[in-house]
């Protein structure tokens, strides 16, 4: 394929409904992949993007970044892929390469002046803007796909290349394992994940929920507890009983109330994304010794690891998968929080 036209779904303003359209995808470069998109799916960060949520976006928008297909043609000079390798994108598809951050495989951190070039709704080193997975076909460089292992079929692999490493980096950083206490805030896309990967880790779960209205499903996917946080006594009751909290919320918190859920020197990691500020008072942190961090998706080493990691252990995500003509019922259904867990897009109804 060389720079022609692909379909694809693509939101023409702002808050506008995605419609079918063709987009063009750029010449075959030498280290460059073509990939036959299989699935894609619904991060609820594409919702916010479509929206304007976290500033100005650039229009028409093609989102996507949990990417899952074949490899259909290869650069002259690629090494790492070949045709017919199942292969995944997340949420990035370049960085500068050279920066320190690049060079210990944090891409995502790329200070470089490129800096991390998203998959979609960014400017990619061509001048030309990127446009993500809710498409047939993708051209990136073979640095930025990642290998599917055997074992995890594409459509429950697509959400693993964010939710996935999105909630992995942090419970491997944070040290999740035998003899750990994990607290999960959510059971959406992100958090449905944390609960399969810390309980794979070896570390004892607890979902907290607004409500115990998904506590079957918690418990399934591998959690010991389930807790209610709209009951008063749910905070009482685990007062400094965690050693790691994952906040997968996209909503403000009461930040203070979470961090009083800690043990001493346990930690607060935010991979949710809301639109509004999150406050807490200081002694919430200098009590307890307690932390809050930060964690933003993964580099591109670590990625592969989380990925390896799901295979050997049996883990993919809980899917619904939809038509490219349910998009944007599948949009508004995740706003409504009706969903178990990811809509991926089967991108052969397009």
């Amino acid at each position: 394929m060389t720079h022609t036209s692909v379909t694809a779904y693509a939101a023409p303003a702002p808050k506008a409904p995605l419609e079918r359209t063709t987009i063009p995808r750029r010449e075959l470069g030498a280290h460059d992949i073509e990939i036959d998109i299989k699935y894609a799916g619904i991060c609820h960060s594409d919702i916010h993007q479509v929206d304007n949520g976290w500033g100005e976006g650039i229009f028409p928008m093609v989102p996507g970044h949990e990417i899952a297909g074949v490899v259909s043609a290869v650069g002259s000079e690629v090494t790492r892929h070949k045709v017919g390798d199942r292969v995944g994108v997340g949420c990035m598809v370049d960085s500068c390469r050279e920066c320190d951050n690049c060079k210990a495989g944090l891409e995502q951190h790329c200070t470089g002046e490129l800096g991390n070039v998203q998959t979609y709704n960014a400017i990619g080193r061509d001048g030309e803007p990127t446009y993500g997975g809710y498409s047939t076909h993708v051209v990136v460089s073979e640095d930025f796909a990642l290998r599917i292992p055997e074992g995890v079929s594409l459509d429950v692999a697509a959400p693993l290349l964010c939710a996935g490493i999105t909630v992995y980096s942090p419970l491997s950083r944070w040290g999740a394992g035998p003899g750990k206490k994990v607290a999960v805030v959510g059971l959406g896309g992100l958090g449905h994940m944390a609960v399969k990967i810390a309980h794979a880790m070896g570390a004892e779960v607890t979902v907290l929920s607004q409500s115990l209205r998904k506590k079957e499903d918690g418990l399934k996917l591998g959690a010991s507890d389930y807790r209610a946080t709209s009951d008063p006594a749910t905070f009482q009751e685990l007062a400094g009983r965690f050693d790691l909290i994952i906040n997968t919320v996209s909503a403000n918190l009461d930040v203070d109330a979470y961090l009083s859920l800690l043990r001493v020197h346990g930690t607060l990691v935010q991979v949710g994304a809301p639109e509004e500020r999150l406050s807490l008072s200081p002694f919430s942190v200098l009590g307890g010794s307690r932390a809050m961090a930060g964690s933003m998706i993964g580099g591109i080493p670590e990625t592969q690891e989380m990925l390896d990691f799901c295979a050997a252990h049996g883990i993919g995500a809980e899917i619904e998968v939809i038509s490219a003509e349910e998009i944007n019922d599948a949009y508004r259904r995740v706003q409504a929080s009706d969903v178990r867990y990811r809509f991926v897009i089967d991108t052969s109804t397009m």
